[in-house]
Order: C-alpha cells, then sequence, then structure tokens
C-alpha cells in the first residue's frame, strides 16, 4: 500500500486516515482515483456532499462526492461514493451482504476490523485492474462477502463458495487467530491474508475456469476434480505431503488441493505486488550486503507498467524480503516473510502473474461453480 500526500498541504497520509494530522483537512479515499484526498463540503449546496480540496482556480473541475453510509451511520469506513451513484454504501462496504450481529459490542469491533482489511484488498484488485472502482447504476463488482459469528451449535468455517466469501468474525480477534495459527501450524495468519487467499478462490472461477486456462492450470497445479473434502481430511490427518513440498508449494497448506495450491499462490502473489508497491513509495533503494552498490535500482511500483515481466518483480523482491526480515529480527521479533521461494513455486507465481495481466474477456464472468471451506487460509 502507497502513501499518499495531502492535496491541501502536502502532508505524508496512510490508506486509512480520516483527517491530515498537520493542516486538519478532512480526508476520503475517492475510489474512482484510488486516492487518499483531502476533500471540503460542496459551499451552496447539500451539506453532505464532497469535493476535493483543489485551489482555486481547479474547483470548478472537482467532482461530487459524499460518504459512505457506514462513514456517517457506523463512523466505520473512509470511502466516498460519486455523488451520482445511487447506492448509499461505498464501492468497498456494498460487497458485504451479511454483518454479525452489531448489538454484541465485540462484534463491532471485529467487523470494524475485517473492513479495514477489506478495503486493503478492494484496492490491490482495483490496482490490477481485477475489479470496476465505479461500476454503473449502484452495482458491486467482486466477491460477495458474509461476516458471521458462531452460534450455540454451529461453528463458522471461512471459505468460499460460488462467488461467496464467509468469514468466521473470530479471526479479528487476535488472540484467536494466534490460537489457530498455532494449532494449524501456519508461520502466521492475518485478516488481510484470509481475504486474500479466498479472493483467489473466486478468481479462479473467473481467470480460470472461465478464462480458458484450465489445461494449463491442471499440468501446474493438478487436477483440481481430485476429492476436496477427502484431500482436505487427508492434509489435517496428516500434513503436508510429500515432505520436501517447499520444492513446488509456497505453504503447506496448498499441498491439500490444487484449489489451495492456486489460492495460496495467489494471495502471496498480492503480497508481493503489495509490498513492493509500499517500499516503492518511500523510494527504497536495496543493496544486499557484500554486493556492489552500483547494482543498486529503486524498488519499482509494480502497479505503475515499470515491471509487468514477471522475471524483474521476483529479482527486485528477493533483496526486498531480506531487508524487510533483517529490520524485523533488529526488533526481537520473527521473520516478517518467513518463505524461501524455490523454482517451482515461482513457476506457479508465474502464472498467477500471466493470468492476472493477460488481457481479459470482459463477457467472461459465469456463475462461479467451486466451493472451498477450510480453516486454515494463508500466510500474509
Amino acid at each position: 500500500m502507497k502513501t499518499f500526500r495531502c492535496d491541501h498541504c502536502g502532508h505524508p497520509l496512510f490508506f486509512e486516515n480520516v483527517q491530515c494530522l498537520q493542516c486538519g483537512s478532512a480526508l476520503a479515499f475517492l475510489p474512482d482515483r484510488l486516492a487518499l484526498c483531502a476533500v471540503e463540503p460542496v459551499p451552496g449546496g447539500d451539506a453532505a456532499l464532497w469535493r476535493r480540496k483543489l485551489p482555486r482556480r481547479r474547483r470548478a473541475e472537482a467532482r461530487h462526492y459524499r460518504p459512505c453510509s457506514n462513514h456517517t451511520e457506523k463512523q466505520a469506513c473512509n470511502f466516498a461514493v460519486p455523488a451520482d451513484d445511487p447506492n448509499p454504501l461505498c464501492v468497498s462496504c456494498r460487497l458485504t451482504r451479511i454483518l454479525p450481529d452489531l448489538s454484541i459490542a465485540q462484534n463491532h469491533e471485529r467487523w470494524y476490523r475485517i473492513e479495514v482489511a477489506k478495503r486493503r484488498l478492494f484496492y490491490t484488485l482495483a490496482r490490477l485492474g481485477l475489479v470496476d472502482v465505479n461500476p454503473p447504476h449502484g452495482e458491486r463488482d467482486g466477491p460477495v462477502f458474509e461476516f458471521l459469528a458462531d452460534l450455540p451449535g454451529q461453528t463458522i468455517l471461512t471459505g468460499h463458495c460460488e462467488g461467496v466469501i464467509t468469514l468466521n468474525v473470530a479471526e479479528a480477534d487476535d488472540a484467536e487467530r494466534v490460537r489457530r495459527r498455532l494449532a494449524l501450524h501456519e508461520p502466521y495468519r492475518t485478516l488481510l491474508g484470509h481475504l486474500r487467499h479466498e479472493s483467489g478462490h473466486y478468481y479462479w472461477d473467473r481467470l480460470v475456469l472461465n478464462g480458458g486456462r484450465i489445461d494449463a492450470f491442471r499440468e501446474m497445479f493438478g487436477d483440481e476434480r481430485a476429492d476436496y473434502g477427502q484431500a482436505l481430511d487427508a492434509y489435517y490427518a496428516s500434513g503436508a505431503a510429500p515432505a520436501d513440498w517447499q520444492a513446488a508449494h509456497v505453504s503447506a497448506y496448498a499441498t491439500a488441493h490444487p484449489w489451495e495450491d492456486w489460492a495460496e499462490t495467489w494471495a502471496h502473489y498480492l503480497h508481493m505486488v503489495d509490498l513492493m508497491e509500499t517500499a516503492a513509495s518511500y523510494s527504497t533503494r536495496v543493496v544486499v550486503p557484500g554486493s556492489d552498490a552500483d547494482d543498486a535500482e529503486e524498488v519499482a511500483n509494480p502497479f505503475e507498467g515499470r515491471i509487468r515481466d514477471f522475471d524483474q518483480l521476483v529479482q527486485q523482491w528477493v533483496p526486498l524480503t531480506l531487508l524487510l526480515n533483517s529490520l524485523n529480527r533488529s526488533l526481537g521479533q520473527d521473520d516478517a516473510y518467513p518463505f524461501a521461494l524455490t523454482s517451482g513455486a515461482l513457476k506457479k507465481l508465474r502464472f498467477v502473474h500471466d493470468a492476472i495481466h493477460a488481457p481479459r474477456d470482459s463477457a467472461a464472468t459465469a456463475d462461479a461453480s467451486s466451493c472451498q471451506s477450510g480453516d486454515a487460509t494463508p500466510a500474509a
């Protein structure tokens, strides 16, 4: 996630900010611009309408917006909605179809945390051209989300089925998430990681099944027609197989089934491009100790056309992760990136990269036909 700058004073801004700490300007994320901007009320009109806080000579060109209703009613969103959009919810919030019981105090906090992560997912998908940032007629584009809490006798499993992503809101509780991470032997486990992983199942239907890549997928990841339930049972009973799973997979859970292999690889790719955009926004240059300093180059933003080649992406990714882990160790923390990508895993990441960046037929959006539900989802 890149950093932004205040339109009014130039102060650095971060994705979740709602007010500039230097000049006090109100802030809103404008999805049609994919930018966090200073906003002000439109004078002489509806007080609920905003416009960008631009120099006087440019104010006439400013589009009008209103806050997402989850901002005005629940103080839970900083996305804006174009004034002519009939949907009261922003393009991210309208993707959520079911909420937990918000009359329960802890569910409100859980839901807020999940929506923060979902907005970050939406941003990355939009930067990759995978969702429409301004869908017509108040429609939504992308997966549908249901955020549910366990009930007596009913345990909610995180998973994907027919375009709907279900998330157990208990994952928003740090202690519960750590408990599950340890129980399931995962390197780490986060809300954003869950959402990235489950979005991979959603886009498998669109980019692989409906994108004419099923034969290539089976050659690379295996045959997804293998019984999914039996495969998960075998994984939870015996763990990753084969023993040298790192040679061809990004995680142990990726060995469970070809669908999970794709979703883990997909999530990993989203980790990569998001972290690289963050590094690029800080003009990061990385030189691995012992290397020639003249070989250093500034980390490129993978969303801005300078790094469409997968080999170039990996070339910059590896030293960046060494820096990231070294910084964490200097603070006495575990590695933030506990992975070593092998040639087999890199081939699968390249497959995801190519599927995302290949020309797409906008009509190839048939209803999803795959369902995946499990308690282990990816690292992030």
